[in-house]
């Protein structure tokens, strides 16, 4: 079987999480359902990470295994055409058979905004955090800064996460 890495984006406000769930409707759940309609047979992907509830993807990385012969530069566009319009596979390319998105995952970017204003934009709801009162930009900046290192993170981790370590370094926090 091949090992198919994908590329994919998503607005995670309807779902509960990147992760399959017993009873929740995740991004991951989804994206096999589709993958199994294109392929014929069931798919389970892994992904490079979790994403809790409501949380979006702009560059995710998933791989999966299939014996499909749709070609590389013709599968996303037969995924898309069976995912809902808020998750979209942006490229597929065969990976060598030991590759595996969370294990090969060198490190990750979160971005987290404000939306500093009096009066709230509903475009703008579910992607921004909406705060109308003054922020102190100079105390962000320092508080940021306090992250930036190598730290263990252990007291903040999910519950049973397989994670081999918690110690994690974040190169930049900003403002």
């Amino acid at each position: 079987m091949k090992n198919i890495a994908i590329r994919l984006r998503y607005d995670g406000t309807a779902y509960h999480g990147w992760q399959v769930q017993k009873t929740d409707i995740s991004v991951a759940e989804t994206l096999e359902r589709a993958l199994a309609r294109i392929c014929g047979h069931q798919v389970r992907v892994t992904g490079c990470g979790r994403t809790d509830a409501g949380v979006h993807a702009l560059r995710y990385c998933a791989n999966f295994r299939t014996d499909s012969t749709i070609p590389m530069n013709r599968l996303p566009l037969a995924v898309n055409s069976r995912l809902p319009a808020d998750i979209a596979v942006t490229d597929a390319v065969e990976a060598p058979g030991d590759f595996n998105a969370i294990g090969n995952c060198l490190k990750k970017e979160y971005v987290y905004k404000i939306m500093n204003t009096r009066i709230r934009d509903p475009f703008m709801q579910n992607r921004v955090c909406f705060y109308p009162a003054p922020l102190d930009i100079a105390q962000m900046e320092r508080a940021g800064e306090a992250f930036e290192g190598t730290h263990d993170f252990a007291a903040v981790r999910s519950v049973g996460t397989e994670t081999k370590t918690t110690v994690r370094t974040v190169h930049w926090c900003r403002a």
